[in-house]
């Protein structure tokens, strides 16, 4: 969908200066394959508010969103696989280490200036706090790791909502919410997770103005 590419252009551009060679090779390769649910969410509820919002800075918020979600994402499989722990050879596991850095550094980067910036900050101290407590001994881990996927989801809908000075149409009312709770993990393809709400029409297609019906 439009507003999928529309993310992954604005994530290609926010980490096209990473170095070394490596280092960059390997974050290509994360985003590579990544849902784009979440920027394209935001480019989504922009459009919605503002058919004429631009492209470029949507895109930038798109892409804040995206990478704090694949940075933390990494993160979470890293310290659940503990890939140290069965050998000896490192540089992989350091790798990531870094590239999961440089993800959340990097996206949160994008979003400190935005309305979205608090939640933000709340999103990535949830995760923080979550895989915290997975480790005790009664902790419910599947509800705790799938937090991150509805807390982005949640962060998307402030980053896009909060694009242009427009509002979105009634008939929106909760579907980011609704979004949230029906968020699995990993997240789907937004055609996927988007499909049967009113981000959807009738035809399948994504309502880029707010006069769709």
């Amino acid at each position: 969908m439009e507003q999928a590419e529309l993310a992954r252009d604005g994530v290609r551009e926010a980490v096209a200066d990473i170095e070394p060679p490596r280092l960059a090779e390997r974050i290509d390769a994360i985003l590579a394959g990544a849902s784009m649910a979440p920027g394209a969410l935001v480019c989504l509820l922009a459009q919605r508010t503002d058919p004429e919002a631009d492209r470029e800075a949507v895109a930038e918020r798109a892409a804040g969103v995206q990478l704090i979600y694949e940075g933390l994402r990494l993160t979470r499989r890293l310290a659940q696989e503990e890939p140290w722990a069965d050998s000896e050879e490192h540089t992989a596991a350091n790798l990531d280490v870094l590239a999961a850095d440089i993800l959340v550094s990097r996206g949160f980067y994008l979003l400190a200036t935005t309305e979205a910036a608090a939640t933000a900050v709340e999103t990535i101290r949830a995760f923080g706090r979550d895989q915290t407590h997975r480790r005790e001994p009664d902790a419910d881990r599947e509800a705790l790791d799938s937090s991150l996927e509805r807390d982005v989801i949640a962060l998307a809908g402030v980053a896009g909502e909060s694009a242009t000075d427009g509002s979105l149409p009634d008939t929106l009312g909760g579907t980011v919410e609704r979004l949230a709770a029906r968020a699995g993990r990993p997240l789907a393809d937004a055609e996927e997770l988007f499909s049967g709400t009113a981000l959807m029409g009738t035809d399948g297609q994504a309502k880029a103005s707010a006069t769709d019906t």
